[in-house]
């Protein structure tokens, strides 16, 4: 047991928070599930209180959820952790580094600039360009800025319905991110790695029925044994970022394998039911390490 106070930032009773404030606790004595939504930002004193507690009087604060569902919202969120992290505590990961991921065209833009390989993509506001897209692609996902588990995503393909189906999908997202639908072959993969270090491969296997794997929509988890190759792509895509713990999403078509996005919080269930691996207990341990004076 140590002293340290680490606090752990997440959504209460979900179980990969509450199972990373389990191994906290066990390693430290001490527990505390922190919902941003119950935080108290005091600019004049520099105070971030939850619960009676100034999380800036803790050692760390690890970040396993910002936020149940993802929003420009989510940002402010992250600028209150900016003060904490001002005023000495460490944490994991840095608000600046997931600040790049929420949105999900900044994600692909540092993706890009990293030579990362990538399904076509169009940004665009303009309806004609969109509609222009799929008929190139034959078949597109049209993904909202911000979400996770394919939340609001849809799939549009080429013919005379396609300009309403886009019409009806800018008038909640007038940036529109479409990008061209590539065949999967029923997965896809999450490489995981804690601090830069690869530590397995799941695959997400999708249900005979859906377009998409994740498992929210159906899919299951299941082992994957990768080349040397692919845990380099996936080294390589996570390296910008530089993340505590990350997800790199993988996927195998006929012409190599592509990157959808690096997660800015990571799998735990993927990495406990596809690989065996206790990604709670080894988050844990790396804050310790980094946090005992």
């Amino acid at each position: 047991m140590t002293e340290l106070k680490i606090g752990v930032i997440g959504i209460p009773g979900k179980w990969s928070t509450e199972a990373l404030a389990d191994a906290v606790e066990a390693r430290t004595g001490f527990r505390r599930v922190i919902d941003m939504g119950a935080v108290a930002l005091d600019l004049d004193t520099g105070a971030l209180m939850h619960a009676g507690e100034d999380l800036c009087s803790f050692d760390a604060l690890i970040v396993k959820k910002i936020s149940e569902v993802y929003s420009p919202h989510v940002l402010d969120r992250l600028e209150l952790l900016r003060v904490a992290e001002a005023r000495g505590v460490r944490v994991y990961s840095r608000p600046e580094a997931i600040l790049r991921l929420i949105d999900r065209l900044a994600c692909t833009v540092s993706l890009r600039l990293a030579d990362i390989p990538m399904p076509r993509t169009l940004v665009t506001e303009d309806l004609a360009e969109a509609e222009a897209a799929v008929a190139i692609y034959g078949s597109a996902v049209f993904k909202p800025l911000y979400s996770t588990k394919a939340r609001g995503m849809c799939l549009i393909d080429t013919g005379p319905e396609a300009a309403a189906q886009i019409a009806g999908f800018a008038a909640d997202n007038p940036v529109m991110y479409i990008q061209e639908k590539r065949d999967l072959s029923g997965q896809d993969l999450g490489m995981v790695f804690l601090n830069g270090s690869y530590l397995c491969t799941y695959a997400r296997v999708s249900a005979s029925d859906t377009w998409n794997t994740t498992i929210h929509s159906g899919g299951k988890y299941a082992a994957y044994q990768p080349d040397a190759d692919l845990i380099d792509l996936a080294r390589r895509a996570q390296a910008p970022f530089g993340l505590t713990f990350t997800t790199v999403d993988v996927a195998l078509t006929e012409q190599g394998p592509i990157v959808f996005e690096v997660s800015a919080f990571g799998g735990y269930r993927g990495a406990q039911e596809g690989c065996g691996l206790d990604a709670a207990a080894l988050v844990a341990e790396h804050v310790i390490a980094g946090a005992t004076p």
